[in-house]
Parts: structure tokens; sequence; C-alpha cells
């Protein structure tokens, strides 16, 4: 093949390429856009740093905040947890950074070929700043999954009264996170495979992925339809997802030196068969690297207790309460 015939080969290449990428992106767009009409901010905004964070709160009593996992937003918690404690607790739940509603922490970690995270430890910070502005004094800070290593940093960090701690990755893990995380948090699966989920993930996937997550029991009715799936498809909030998952071990690793040094009252909350964050891994060593924290193994549980077994949860969250003088 001649240079000229090679060039005129790339350049046709190019295009055609490009024309897929203006379809994929127009498609995203799309998808994009019915996700926010289909399931819009359920509460207000608040600034942190010209950030947007945005927030729900319910109810009247010592302050609890929430803080939901990966792939997650406030309408975990909104399904019908918040209703199960605003009788008693001037309920908080937050946008983590970078999915829901609020923004990224800073322009350092925007852009689709951008691999860089924000940390537990810097999420943690980004909500307390929002929760000082937002006048909440001695929260009960409680973590699920992702959220725990959050609530975690918190503890370490900040000043709260007590933390609840449910189905927490807490503790390194062997071996990866498989090939979706490390490719979708990836500078060329940021660009470029990323739009393609966002554009064609079907329904079919995304209830099964539901299915998955609660497993070994089955997700309740009307989860799907409230929690907003599709809000986590979007291309920033995917690779923000993706890179914070992807990026978290380390943190994780750094994190368990400091665990001995928690002094408020911590409830540790975790099901024998979660397979996404198994037990034995995560809550049995944490409880143990914890000063005084109290254990409660959930027989038979999955992942998702606060909604399998909310009761459960409602019980650690008096219990740390009273533990802290609050009640």
């Amino acid at each position: 093949m001649t240079f000229p015939k090679l060039a005129a080969s790339l350049l046709l290449a190019t295009v055609v390429l490009a024309g897929c990428g203006v379809l994929v992106d127009g498609r995203a767009d799309r998808r994009e856009m019915a996700a926010e009409a289909a399931f819009p901010p359920e509460g207000q905004f608040i600034s942190v740093n010209d950030r947007r964070v945005h927030y729900v709160v319910e109810g009247h009593g010592p302050n609890l905040i929430l803080i939901h996992g990966a792939s997650g937003n406030t309408r975990d918690f909104t399904y019908n947890f918040v209703d199960r404690v605003k009788d008693r607790y001037r309920v908080w739940v937050f946008d983590r950074p970078g999915l829901g509603y609020t923004d990224r922490i800073s322009p350092a970690f925007e852009g689709a070929a951008n691999t860089a995270a924000e940390s537990p430890q810097q999420q943690a910070a980004f909500l307390k700043q929002a929760a000082d502005t937002l006048g909440i004094t001695r929260p009960i800070v409680l973590g699920h999954s992702y959220g725990g290593s959050v609530a975690l940093a918190w503890g370490l960090d900040h000043d709260p009264a007590a933390l609840v701690i449910v189905s927490a990755a807490s503790n390194p893990w062997p071996g990866g996170l498989g090939p979706l995380y490390g490719f979708a948090a990836s500078s060329f699966g940021g660009v470029a495979m990323v739009p393609l989920i966002t554009a064609f993930a079907s329904d079919a996937q995304v209830n099964a992925t539901i299915g998955a997550i609660f497993a070994p029991q089955p997700a309740p009715d009307g989860y799907a339809d409230h929690v907003g799936a599709a809000l986590t498809l979007r291309r920033d909030t995917f690779r923000a997802n993706a890179r914070q998952v992807n990026s978290l071990r380390p943190h994780v690793v750094a994190m368990t030196q400091r665990y001995g040094s928690l002094t408020m009252p911590v409830e540790i909350l975790h099901g024998t068969a979660d397979d996404i964050v198994p037990l034995a891994i995560h809550s049995e060593p944490l409880s143990r690297q914890i000063p005084g924290a109290a254990f409660t193994q959930l027989e038979g549980i999955g992942h998702m207790p606060h909604h399998v077994v909310p009761d459960a949860i409602v019980a650690a969250i008096d219990r740390a309460a009273r533990r802290a003088g609050l009640r």
C-alpha cells in the first residue's frame, strides 16, 4: 500500500469512528436528559468551595447523616429507610462527590480521560464542610458499602458523635475488582467505553445488576423504579464511580493503621451472605481493630441489610445514640 492510499484509509477510518462517536454521544445525551427528567434532585443544594452538594433533610431530633455506597445516590436511603428514622432523628442524606447531583470536589477530578479520584478522606472532609455550613452538630454518621469507608474516614479525621458502619469496605481485599472497573477507570475506557455503556445499557442489564447487589434476597418492590439507576449510567457519574472504587484499596490499607484511634461509639453490621463486600475480609477484622466496637452479624443477609432487615439497622442507630449520650 502506498503512503497516499494509507493516508486515505486512515482518514476514512477516522471519519467513520468520528461518525460513530457522534451517534453514540447523541444517544448518550438523550439518555442522560431522560434520566434527569425521570429522577430529578430530591432535596436542596449547598455550595462548598464553589462546588454544588445535593442533600435531603427530614425529621427532628439528634443529627443522623446517611452516606450511600458505590453507584448510589440519596434515593437509596429515601426509598423507605429515611421514613423509619425521621420520627426521632434529624436525617441528612448526601450525594457523594460525583454521584447523584453532587459535583466532583474540584476540577482536578473532572474530564473523560482523567483517572484521578477522590479518596474517602477527601470525600469525608468535603461532606463535613457541607455539614458544618448546614449547622449539623454531633452527628451519628452511617455509611453503607463504599460509604462505610467515607464514614470511617469521617470518624478518623473529624469528630462525629458515633459511627454506624453497614456492609462497609473497610479492609484490603485479595485480588482485583474485575475488568469492568479497571477498564472504565482508565483513560481509554473513560473516553471510549463509558459513552457506549451510557448509550446502550439496557433495562434488563440494570435490573440484573440490582438483583445481584441484593442477592440472596430479592430487591424490594418498587426499589428499581425509585433508586434512579439511570443517574449512575450518566457518563461523568459512571467515570467518577469507577475511578473512586478502582482506587479505594490503598486508601483502605492506610486507614487500617489508624482504626485503633477511634474512640467514639461504633456499631458495625454486616450480612453473613454478602458476596459483594465479604464479612470475613472486612467487618470481622474491623470489629477487632476498633476498641469497643459493637459487631452484629446478620445471618443469611446479603449486601443491602438497610432494606432487607432495616429494623436491625435502626436498632444499631438507637444503640449508637444512647452510647453517645444523644438519648
